[in-house]
């Protein structure tokens, strides 16, 4: 055991040469070692066992890292998952592989390429998305894996109206409630909501969205889901506001609505990403198909940055692998000039575009920093390992938008028509007249 820890200590020393975080690794007997020469302790990676290093040794990838931290095997001590990776810069973690002596690391991980303890939690875990695809693509059950593991789960992070999209700051420090409201109004306003609209929410959420525009722009909404969980508290959150008349909640696939040009508007708000690149032009086709005469479709949706050659835009990087298999199974993103592409592909004329990252970074603070501040109820409620790998994915997704690799937009657009739209030349949402 002492040469292990004598090991671990090598290992560790040479990566905190090129790493320089301000964070410490607390080795299984207690023993603190810096990540960089001027590291704090106050936030520690703990390392549990031999055990966990082993497994990195006989797997180094960034799947292999998350599963030993969701099964414990490596714990983070005196802050999130989010202020940890906020100590160190991201571009040394990236050039690590490249810049570390192999051959020294190799050297001294080659005693714990034996050392295991048959910890199977994140595994198993993870399995339950592998029979999801062994299946063949069920997206049912696929948006059920995410949005059916708790409501009370999901109080414990969001904003009083249960919205789980990008809200919109008006300043730095409005509050995520107020944000998420303006965000529903802004919504309402890009689609000109007026009484007596008719309005599809297209992956409805709790209901929050759906409500908004039948109390305070006296539209009539139709909104689906696919996920059980969701359309139990959102008809419930409709009869609480007497909206019943106005509202319908309806769990069901989109795709299945068959009667054309029945809404004269539209509002998609992060349900895209659940559709996947292969499927979205059959999306497109339903949206216009779905859409009456100079009808409005709003796309809210995160996507990712193109790449210099497109023809490797679908490759899976490590990140996306670890979020399909234990968080979005079956999500893909698109890039926003796809988005654009396909909406004038199927018949649409795009009349706005905003980006929302910023707007989106804030709101996965918010969430980070909310769970994190109430994982032990979220513990009781989902279990360990859930909170666990929810708290990464939160940590993860907001520094993807930090640094401009996740972004996210909203696309107006209207159905094509000869002759002029009808909206206002100066769009008021905008603050322009």
């Amino acid at each position: 055991m002492a040469d292990l820890l004598a090991n671990a200590r090598t290992i560790i020393a040479h990566i905190a040469g090129h790493l320089q975080a301000d964070v410490s690794v607390e080795l299984w007997n207690g023993e603190i070692v810096p990540l960089g020469p001027n590291a704090r302790d106050d936030i520690r990676i703990v390392i549990a066992s031999p055990a966990a290093i082993g497994r990195l040794v006989r797997s180094p990838k960034l799947m292999t890292l998350v599963e030993v931290y969701i099964a414990g095997g490596i714990d983070i001590q005196g802050g999130s998952p989010l202020e940890a990776l906020g100590r160190w810069e991201h571009l040394r973690a990236v050039g690590l592989v490249k810049s570390v002596n192999r051959g020294l690391i190799m050297k001294a991980a080659w005693p714990f390429l034996f050392a295991t303890d048959g910890d199977k939690g994140a595994l198993s875990f993870g399995d339950r998305v592998g029979a999801l695809f062994g299946k063949g693509r069920d997206d049912t059950a696929m948006i059920q894996f995410h949005y059916d593991v708790s409501n009370a789960f999901y109080q414990l992070f969001l904003d009083p109206e249960m919205q789980y999209s990008a809200a919109v700051f008006a300043t730095p420090e409005t509050s995520l409630a107020d944000a998420q409201l303006a965000k529903m109004d802004l919504i309402c306003r890009k689609l000109e909501l007026v009484p007596g609209d008719r309005m599809l929410d297209l992956g409805c959420g709790w209901g929050g969205l759906a409500c908004h525009a039948a109390e305070f722009f006296g539209a009539t909404v139709h909104g689906i889901t696919l996920s059980q969980e969701q359309h139990d508290l959102a008809q419930a959150r409709v009869a609480s506001r007497g909206l019943s008349d106005r509202v319908t909640i309806e769990l069901r696939d989109y795709r299945t609505i068959e009667t054309p040009g029945i809404y004269g508007k539209i509002a998609q708000i992060g349900m895209f990403e659940h559709v996947g690149i292969d499927n979205h032009d059959r999306h497109f086709e339903q949206m216009h198909r779905l859409l009456g005469p100079h009808g409005l479709y709003l796309h809210q949706a995160t996507t990712r940055r193109a790449t210099k050659d497109l023809t490797k835009f679908r490759k899976r990087t490590a990140y996306m692998a670890v979020i399909n298999r234990y968080i979005f199974p079956g999500g893909e993103l698109d890039y926003i000039g796809m988005t654009t592409t396909n909406l004038e592909r199927h018949g649409f004329e795009v009349m706005d575009v905003e980006s929302m990252r910023e707007h989106y970074y804030r709101s996965l603070k918010a969430w980070s920093e909310a769970l994190y501040a109430n994982r032990e109820a979220a513990v009781a409620e989902v279990g360990l390992t859930r909170t666990r790998l929810w708290l990464l994915y939160l940590a993860l997704s907001c520094t993807g938008f930090w640094r401009g690799v996740l972004c996210d937009f909203q696309t107006l657009a209207q159905k094509r028509t000869v002759g002029l739209s009808g909206l206002p030349l100066r769009p008021g949402y905008r603050g322009l007249s």
